[in-house]
């Protein structure tokens, strides 16, 4: 048995098939199998069952797949304690969202630079928390930024409330705060339908009984602001953007009752690597502040 064993093991786990699986691996799914084959057979147990066209983990398997995790976790936690000596070999991968990414940047990357300045930071942007997570879950980033609810194989260090708003373009005769009744027949740029954050948007306006008039569907941020700048359209976004909307010249209102939403810093459920703990351990500190 070998790390690179291991590490096929661990990702057949994840990814559920063995296509994904090699795909994230870059190899051949044909040698994939193999190996896993080759495993099993020196192992002298069953790792992975066939299902449709997936593969499910057996007892057994579960356990492997958990000692083979701990294992390369270990060994990333030593070359990561090699990096804080090669400080230019460093690199932490962190997902966000357009929305958060200004938050991330302005606050928490310069307290954690100023702390660790051999690190470099690298920022995964994502179009939302469906892809924040996404990028977690194929390793592409050892945490993620985001605003919660997520799945329950990641895990969740909060880290603040933030306020969602209503960003308008100017000439509106709307009360601050607005009441939600006020959103009936509003026009308003929304997520793509289907998405995570449309069906949470959805569900608040069946609350309330408001049903607005969706002018632009779509999760790209940019269409969203673009929309409310030529009169179009009203946006439901973070306080924390109200900066960046006010420079435009549009007029930010919060909503009654208020809504806020749980950011959080969010990853897998895997020892991290340590310059991952410590930029954790900073997040915090700053919010405990």
């Amino acid at each position: 048995m070998n790390l690179q064993q291991l590490r096929y093991v661990v990702a057949t786990a994840e990814h559920r098939t063995m296509t994904d699986a090699a795909r994230s691996l870059y190899i051949a799914q044909p040698a994939l199998s193999r190996a896993i084959r080759d495993l099993e057979r020196e192992l002298g147990m069953t790792l992975f069952a066939r299902s449709g066209r997936g593969v499910v983990v057996t007892a057994q398997g579960r356990r492997v797949v958990k000692l083979a995790r701990e294992v390369l976790d270990a060994v990333h936690e030593i070359e990561g304690l090699a990096n804080h000596g090669a400080v230019t070999e460093a690199e932490l991968r962190i997902a966000s969202t357009p929305s958060l990414e200004p938050g991330l940047a302005g606050r928490l990357l310069p307290a954690y630079a100023a702390e660790h300045p051999g690190v470099r930071v690298h920022i995964v942007r994502c179009d939302g928390r469906d892809a924040v997570v996404s990028a977690i879950r194929d390793q592409r980033a050892d945490l993620g930024l985001t605003d919660l609810p997520v799945p329950t194989d990641l895990i969740t260090h909060p880290l603040e409330r933030q306020e969602i708003v209503l960003i308008s373009p100017p000439g509106l005769d709307l009360p601050n705060p607005v009441p939600m009744g006020k959103l009936h027949g509003m026009r308003l740029a929304l997520p793509a339908r289907g998405s995570m954050r449309r069906r949470e948007l959805d569900a608040m306006f069946g609350k309330y009984a408001v049903t607005p008039v969706v002018v632009l569907e779509t999760d790209e941020r940019n269409g969203w602001l673009n929309a409310v700048r030529a009169g179009q359209a009203s946006l439901l976004w973070y306080r924390g953007m109200a900066e960046q909307a006010g420079r435009a010249g549009l007029v930010v209102r919060s909503l009654e009752p208020a809504l806020r939403r749980v950011i959080a810093v969010v990853h897998a459920r895997r020892r991290l690597p340590i310059i991952a703990q410590d930029f954790l351990a900073t997040a915090e500190k700053g919010t405990a502040a």
